[in-house]
């Protein structure tokens, strides 16, 4: 059973908007009792920086507490704080001081996506992925996603393109063969057979994001261009943009009004399978 121990500690109050209005006590929660949140952006951890966490942990205590929702059978989510869970763990702690907060399911992705995103960088695809989720799972659009992450709304856009390149790419962007970088300058050749073979070529010749840059071009592979805006009426305009907004997938709007065309284009089987889910929740 959680222990009450003292207040609301100010890095949380700075870190959750209105969390100086939750009322709610610090609790020293048994560490058996603590899950991590299967919502989670952030998949990788590392070990050695686990393990530093730990050390400063045995030195200092845990500085900052965990954010967790009651789950029901004595037991409770991490919203945010895992790192210090698993190096809680690491250190030997049978407790860990927390903060138990009932909060709604979009609250809790928000805080868990934008905790890492703040504190220690998740790796780029991590990052997009976790964007995705926050605008498949929660309807919101890249506008309001930019918003609430305090980003501008072109470097969501650079982010989502992320998961576009082929999934050989992105492994090596999350095992940190290549940078973001990297893969936003990849991310604009047309060829997904040009994205592996330069992918590959960086990795092999350690090349920086400039060299990168500068062989696309003398390979004539350069970043795609967005066409000139075809005459749509402005009905049609808005409505192309809303498809991207809405399902992340690229479309091309041929026609007026009263009669016309929507083409969708899909990059992956990923994207296929997430639009078609969506198409499920539609119909329910």
């Amino acid at each position: 059973m959680p222990k009450k121990t003292h207040g609301l500690g100010r890095g949380l109050d700075s870190l959750f908007a209105g969390a100086e209005d939750w009322g709610t006590s610090i609790q020293e929660i048994s560490v058996g009792e603590l899950d991590p949140n299967p919502d989670q952006p952030r998949r990788t951890f590392s070990p050695e920086s686990i393990s530093q966490l730990a050390d400063s942990i045995r030195e200092q205590g845990v500085l900052q507490p965990l954010l967790v929702a009651p789950a029901g059978g004595g037991r409770y989510m991490i919203i945010a704080g895992e790192r210090r869970y698993r190096a809680g763990r690491e250190a030997g702690l049978e407790t860990l001081p927390c903060i138990v907060k009932d909060i709604d399911v979009i609250r809790q992705r928000e805080i868990a996506l934008i905790e890492n995103l703040q504190r220690e960088d998740l790796n780029p695809i991590e990052a997009a992925k976790g964007i995705r989720a926050l605008m498949d799972q929660c309807g919101y659009t890249q506008e309001k996603v930019s918003t609430r992450l305090g980003k501008s709304r072109p470097a969501v856009a650079n982010m989502l393109r992320l998961l576009q390149l082929p999934d050989e790419v992105t492994e090596m962007v999350k095992d940190g063969l290549l940078t973001a970088g990297h893969a936003r300058v990849l991310a604009g050749v047309n060829s997904k057979t040009e994205q592996l073979r330069l992918a590959h070529k960086a990795v092999d010749e350690g090349l920086n994001v400039r060299q990168m840059e500068q062989l696309v071009k003398a390979l004539g592979a350069k970043p795609k261009k967005k066409s000139a805006p075809k005459r749509l009426p402005a009905e049609l305009n808005e409505l192309q943009e809303k498809i991207l907004q809405r399902t992340g997938l690229k479309s091309t709007l041929t026609g007026s009004i009263s009669k016309g065309r929507i083409v969708l284009q899909y990059s992956s089987r990923e994207e296929l399978e997430r639009f078609n889910e969506m198409l499920e929740r539609i119909s329910d």
